[in-house]
């Protein structure tokens, strides 16, 4: 397919912004005395969706024209995301996929549709993915992939220019919420989100994957891109439902719960679990009475791996971003 213009303007994709917020009535929040908003981060653009728009265009932009490679599993949003703008921009993407075993494979949807929006994808060995913070390890990477003059973009789409990219999400919400909660796969949404809120509202991350990291990653990304660590923020590690990628029969029917009250499609690796989170959480009493809450919608749904659906009990499998 030929590549049409290259641009690094994001302003020609016409953004819907900023994205609506809504105030949604569900009885499990009501009878807590708490509100629920919806910041429906969905409706930003049709193939760059929520915060993957806030963290791509700003790199977008500083990549000026540049192949843009970046890295990811074999079912990332922010693949789908990096290759749907090369598509739109006429930019070169290529996609680093952990899991050297997939090669041979026939492609996934999600990887399918990388493939179809020009992305060329390279996989490498789950050891090297690991290791591609390392200088030389990378460079290797880069070099076999033939994309040594790329603009290379981290995982999940989290550095200095997304975290900045998503500040706005939080200036935003100025004064509309006492809470604003979000999924964290790397900790770049949170990390913009809670230094764009007012000093009176707080942040809370619900993170999608098992382990206690993204605390650290969250603080050490602020300090990245604001020298040191803003707003008011946790984050919440209970929910993931056995790790990214993974998710459990009672999660699937809480989000056709949600899909079925309110009409809206529930994405089911990041969203459906800040749902079930807030839900619990509002239940076990964490937000005060009078609290409004608002949870920022980052994405519709798309197929789950086979492999996806955990029963409720199931707990041990590795998590994956």
């Amino acid at each position: 397919m030929p590549r049409r213009r290259r641009t690094a303007d994001v302003a020609v994709l016409r953004p819907c912004l900023p994205s609506p917020l809504r105030e949604v009535a569900d009885e499990r929040f009501a009878r807590h005395g708490v509100r629920l908003l919806l910041k429906r981060d969905d409706l930003i653009h049709p193939d760059l969706i929520g915060n993957k728009w806030r963290k791509l265009a700003p790199n977008l932009r500083a990549a000026a024209g540049r192949t843009l490679l970046t890295f990811g599993g074999a079912y990332s949003n922010h693949l789908r995301a990096t290759a749907a703008a090369g598509r739109l921009l006429g930019l070169g993407t290529v996609g680093v996929v952990r899991g050297q075993e997939l090669a041979g494979r026939p492609l996934n949807p999600s990887l399918a549709r990388c493939a179809a929006d020009g992305m060329r994808l390279h996989f490498v060995d789950r050891s090297t993915y690991r290791r591609l913070s390392e200088p030389e390890v990378l460079a290797g990477v880069l070099c076999a992939a033939d994309a040594e003059d790329a603009y290379v973009v981290p995982e999940g789409g989290s550095n200095s220019l997304a975290v900045r990219g998503c500040r706005a999400l939080g200036e935003e919400l100025r004064g509309r919420a006492d809470v604003v909660a979000v999924a964290c796969g790397t900790g770049g949404t949170l990390a913009g989100l809670a230094a764009g809120l007012a000093p009176d509202q707080r942040a809370l991350g619900v993170a999608v994957l098992r382990g206690d990291f993204l605390a650290g990653e969250t603080a050490a990304l602020q300090t990245l891109a604001f020298g040191g660590r803003r707003g008011d923020w946790a984050v919440e590690t209970r929910f993931h439902c056995g790790g990214y990628a993974r998710t459990t029969e009672e999660l699937e029917a809480f989000a056709r719960d949600f899909e079925s009250r309110h009409s809206l499609p529930v994405e089911r690796l990041y969203v459906a679990k800040l749902l079930y989170g807030l839900v619990a959480l509002t239940e076990e009493g964490a937000f005060p009475r009078g609290t409004t809450l608002a949870a920022v919608i980052t994405g519709t749904p798309f197929p789950l791996p086979d492999h996806g659906r955990l029963p409720p009990a199931g707990r041990g499998h590795a998590a994956s971003r």
